[in-house]
């Protein structure tokens, strides 16, 4: 079972890295779906980028999970905000739907790895207590 929730961890991590990486390779493509809100223009798309490098690299070697799942789906949060909600109201709201479910889901995947997280920090406390009490 550990096993299965390092790959499912491992899974979840990847994306955002190849994400990260495309804030970085495809910079006018993210340039255009910005809306004008959005301070730093070029300068906030790379470092989001690489914000979600730090991320995926993170949650992949276990390092500050709870920190990091948590202010990942702030992040995402913010994207649907920014970018996916006033995308439905473009030609292109098919693509912002996409974007949007896709990132609605990745939020609860954040949310759900950084509660696990601390409930395994909690039944190790607990597993601790108990051995020094014997």
């Amino acid at each position: 079972m550990k096993n299965l929730a390092i790959t499912g961890r491992i899974l979840f991590a990847l994306p955002f890295g190849i994400m990260g990486l495309n804030h970085f390779l495809m910079k006018d493509y993210f340039l255009g779906m910005m809306t004008s809100f959005i301070p730093g223009g070029a300068y906030t798309i790379l470092l989001t980028g690489m914000l979600l490098i730090v991320a995926c690299i993170l949650i992949i070697l276990n390092k500050f999970i709870k920190t990091v799942c948590y202010s990942l789906a702030g992040l995402l949060f913010i994207f649907t905000v920014t970018i996916h909600i006033p995308g439905l109201s473009t030609s292109n709201w098919q693509i912002a739907l996409i974007e949007l479910l896709k990132d609605t889901g990745l939020m609860g995947g954040a949310i759900m790895i950084a509660l696990y997280s601390d409930a395994l920090n909690t039944l190790k406390e607990l597993n601790l207590k108990k051995g020094k009490r014997k």
